[in-house]
């Protein structure tokens, strides 16, 4: 069975010691993505609506480089640092699952890594 490390070159690079996404058997887990824009290198900051775009969009990357994509995914955990964006957040991210979303919660916390406002991470399944 074992395990496999999936990166993809789309999505940004690890900025600590873990991987962007580790597949065992016919399950993904994809470690928690934050807005940085891989063709600029630029964490997209402009507004909460359009990080969460952009942390979809490399998490999407990663999907796909383990051969899925969103409709994979069986479970989300959003990370916010502020709890009053949580509508548009939610506008923004329902947007990428067009039927039978997947199980999440969301949480506030304190502070994100490089002063994001969401961070997201998932659980896929290859069925």
């Amino acid at each position: 069975m074992g395990k496999s490390i999936i990166y993809s070159e789309k999505a940004p690079a690890p900025i600590g010691p873990y991987s962007q996404a580790v597949k065992a058997a016919n399950t993904l887990y994809v470690s928690g993505q934050i807005p940085i824009d891989t063709k600029t290198g630029q964490i997209v900051t402009d507004d909460i609506a359009m990080e969460t775009n952009q942390v979809m969009k490399n998490i999407s990357s990663i999907l796909n480089a383990a051969g899925m994509d969103l409709s994979n995914i069986v479970k989300c955990s959003i990370f916010v640092t502020d709890m009053s964006d949580f509508s548009l957040v939610n506008a923004a991210y329902e947007k990428y699952f067009d039927s039978e979303p997947p199980a999440r919660e969301t949480v506030e916390v304190a502070a994100l890594p490089k002063g994001v406002h969401v961070e997201i991470s998932c659980i896929a399944v290859d069925l």
